[in-house]
């Protein structure tokens, strides 16, 4: 089983970004997405930024794909589209329709990100004909419907699951980050800067509850699937993502690369949950609320209301 890194969803200042991806190419991560997903306003590491941080993690031995924006809202955002589909370098990240479109029309192979509603072995065959290579379950589904989809797979498509991150739970065109600062979007003075984790909602119980991250909605809680990882393996996925955070990201890869190489699961469980930033979820993908965080039987059980 590959270790994939997903984009930065966060706004990082440039330094960090790049100190981020130097010692991406030292971790074990074999697969590594580089982009802009959230907002075409983030351009502080430039296209040809991406293209420079891509090529010099290939020549680490990186797999590197690059990532469309999630959601498309300007004549500018869908031109900008256009360059990132016609690169010759890199496989690309469809996480929108339109990109699909664009790919499959110029006969280029292509990954579908959690944002592509991929609920039946209809929709893949439809994609693989289309030039489906890997496909990330969307976050809401379990592994009921992971065994489903995976039992009637086209031949050659690659599965990739959600492992570790904040789960991506809506997308807007008005930017929730700007508001709650009274800022309009197109003047958000890129307030996204101030939150490396995105901005956290409470509820008024004072219990954390949602994240802002610009047009993005994301759970506080941080989804992980590390107890479930040998029911992954029985069920043939390629690919566990791990979604970068600011902090303790390497060592959020270490962990899981140890545990696929076979080791406890119960002190690399509980070294996780100290590195996550307000606790950890896992409940879509066992089919119950997805706040809810259910360990292993050697783990004190918790749920998150």
């Amino acid at each position: 089983m590959k270790l994939s890194i997903g984009p930065i969803t966060y706004f990082w200042e440039r330094p960090s970004v790049l100190d981020f991806y130097q010692q991406v190419a030292d971790s074990a991560a074999d697969v590594i997405y580089l982009g802009e997903v959230i907002c075409s306003k983030r351009r502080l590491v430039k296209p040809e930024d991406w293209l420079a941080i891509g090529n010099e993690l290939k020549e680490s031995g990186k797999e590197v794909i690059l990532s469309s924006l999630t959601l498309l809202e300007a004549a500018s955002e869908t031109s900008s589209l256009k360059k990132l589909c016609q690169n010759d370098t890199f496989m690309i990240e469809a996480n929108d329709i339109s990109a699909v479109q664009m790919l499959s029309t110029a006969g280029r192979k292509f990954v579908t990100g959690p944002s592509m509603n991929i609920y039946n072995s209809h929709s893949l065959k439809l994609l693989a004909d289309k030039g489906l290579q890997r496909w990330v379950l969307p976050v809401e589904l379990g592994l009921d419907t992971l065994r489903d989809l995976q039992s009637d797979r086209p031949e050659g498509v690659e599965t990739e699951v959600f492992a570790l991150g904040r789960l991506p739970l809506a997308y807007s065109a008005r930017c929730y980050t700007a508001r709650s600062h009274n800022l309009p979007k197109d003047d958000c003075q890129y307030k996204c800067l101030d939150y490396p984790d995105g901005s956290l909602l409470k509820t008024r119980e004072d219990q954390p509850f949602l994240v802002l991250n610009g047009i993005q909605t994301q759970s506080a809680l941080t989804h992980q699937v590390l107890d479930q990882l040998p029911d992954l393996i029985s069920l043939g996925v390629d690919v566990m993502r791990i979604s970068p955070q600011h902090s303790h990201t390497m060592e959020i890869i270490e962990i899981f690369d140890t545990a696929r190489k076979g080791a406890d699961l119960d002190p690399l469980g509980e070294k996780l949950l100290s590195l996550l930033p307000l606790g950890a979820c896992n409940g879509y993908l066992l089919e119950q609320a997805g706040m809810n965080l259910s360990l292993r039987a050697t783990h004190a059980t918790q749920q998150a209301s």
